[in-house]
């Protein structure tokens, strides 16, 4: 039994009480990094949480942004996705991991971003637990942000990415706060998977963020994955049409949560292509941020480029949108070029150069490449790229290659496997089974230790233990069972990105 007095630690806004593990970890939940986005609030920039009397209890999870609970097809993503929306109106929160050790002070800071499609997860999600990294002498900081209509409706009277403006206003609460847990406000390392590393990347590109991190991990993200205003307009409108209302601020302003989420569930689908650009979302989500000059544009102008990256992608990315809903297997040669002509303005030189790379392909590997190329491969390339012009900072690569048998074996090294293995939980049972995540069989016994330790090497000096990548070479580490560097491992489908 751990007798030892709660941890109290005493911040800006006020005092929390965390709890102390006997792996030699504290943690401290819900505590406020900004004001709760009440009414017409919830479409405004985020504004100081007011000062508490007392001591506030941070040993228990807090709420969550509104959403809607998602499901994808027969795989078991509640790790991933948590349960859905839990109420409270004062979620924009983080949830601090530290080391328990007396006189542990000036550690790196981790604080990570979750995926959810925009408009779902949080910091309650299983998959999310920072307990391992404060186990290996590292802060670890999870964080909730607007989602959907709230977080990235782009509303006329309204400031946009009002959700990666959130990011932005948890990293100022570190950057004021982390010393207090034992971080150094110098060294701190932002990352995050999928919409998370999107959003990831939109920081990158934002000058208000700048000097608040020092690296960046990009997971699954995107650096070509914003809306243009024009595409943002036709969701607004939508929205509007679905909601009843006229698409203005004040009429948004007036609506519930609860019909905000519902109709947010409604407009997945959307035709967004323009006679100039795709869909960079291809349809999985009408939310994200909308920026007219895309990340990777902007980082290779000049932003962000004191500042380490590491980015990467796993290679089976697609398999997870097509393999739980039945459409993997039964993808035909239409399909996979319907699926380029989504993603491309010239679907048949991409589809050519997957036949070519990729002889033995079935229609449904094929369909999968172009779909994880089209959502995080191209913009990854072009993140790494833009960045690895600058000269000031050091640019990583990786490959997350391991292969789940989970689903029959079909679901393999899809979006969200390598998570696990960063956060070192590969051990958490509801992540195993037929239909879990990681399947079946036991993946290798040092591939999460490894993973896991190449993050913390990379947060703590900046480099994950490989080769810098370069626009020559494109050093890139393959992650499996066994780890192997190789160079421009993808470059003719990558240059069909072009």
């Amino acid at each position: 039994m751990n007798h030892e007095p709660e941890p109290v630690v005493t911040t800006a806004q006020g005092a929390v009480r965390g709890l102390r593990h006997d792996d030699g970890t504290t943690v401290f939940l819900n505590i406020p990094y900004a004001a709760p986005p009440r009414g017409a609030g919830r479409f405004a920039p985020p504004q100081p949480h007011e000062p508490w009397d007392g001591t506030r209890d941070a040993t228990t999870p807090g709420p969550n942004a509104p959403q809607s609970e998602r499901k994808l097809g027969n795989v078991d993503m509640s790790p991933y996705f948590g349960t859905g929306w839990s109420r409270g109106e004062d979620y924009l929160t983080v949830n601090v991991f530290q080391p328990t050790a007396a006189g542990a002070d000036d550690l790196p800071v981790m604080v990570f971003v979750h995926g959810g499609g925009f408009v779902a997860g949080s910091t309650r999600s299983a998959l999310y637990d920072g307990s391992a990294f404060a186990r290996d002498g590292i802060v670890l900081v999870t964080l909730n942000y607007r989602l959907g209509i709230a977080g990235f409706l782009d509303i006329p009277g309204a400031p946009a990415n009002r959700g990666l403006l959130d990011v932005t206003a948890a990293l100022r609460w570190v950057r004021e706060n982390i010393a207090a847990f034992g971080g150094d406000p110098d060294n701190v390392t932002l990352f995050g998977q999928s919409a998370g590393a999107t959003i990831v990347g939109g920081v990158l590109a934002t000058p208000d963020a700048a000097g608040l991190f020092r690296r960046a991990i990009v997971q699954s993200g995107s650096g070509l994955g914003a809306f243009t205003t024009e595409q943002a307009a036709r969701v607004t409108t939508a929205a509007a049409e679905a909601l009843g209302i006229e698409p203005h601020i004040d009429a948004f302003a007036a609506v519930s949560d609860e019909h905000l989420v519902e109709a947010a569930s409604r407009l997945v689908g959307i035709d967004l292509r323009t006679a100039t650009h795709h869909d960079p979302l291809i349809g999985l989500s009408p939310f994200g941020p909308v920026l007219d000059t895309q990340p990777a544009e902007s980082v290779a102008a000049g932003l962000s480029a004191d500042v380490d990256l590491l980015v990467g992608t796993n290679t089976e990315e697609g398999n997870l949108y097509l393999v739980p809903v039945g459409k993997y297997a039964t993808s035909t040669a239409a399909d996979v070029d319907d699926t380029a002509a989504r993603s491309h303005p010239k679907p048949a030189r991409l589809v050519e150069t997957y036949r070519t790379t990729r002889p033995e392909a079935s229609p449904g590997e094929l369909r999968s490449a172009i779909l994880g190329d089209a959502l995080f491969g191209a913009g990854s390339w072009a993140l790494a790229d833009a960045h690895a012009t600058h000269l000031r900072s050091a640019t990583f690569r990786y490959e997350f290659a391991w292969r789940s048998h989970a689903l029959n074996g079909d679901l393999g090294a899809t979006h969200a496997m390598e998570l696990p293995f960063v956060f070192d939980l590969a051990k958490l049972p509801r992540l195993r089974g037929a239909n879990a995540l990681l399947g079946p069989d036991q993946p290798p016994a040092d591939l999460a230790a490894r993973t896991h330790g190449a993050w913390i090497r990379f947060a703590r000096t900046g480099n994950p233990g490989w080769d810098a990548y370069d626009t020559t070479r494109r050093a890139t580490m393959r992650i499996d069972a066994e780890w192997t560097q190789v160079d421009d491992p993808r470059g003719e489908e990558r240059q069909a990105w072009i």
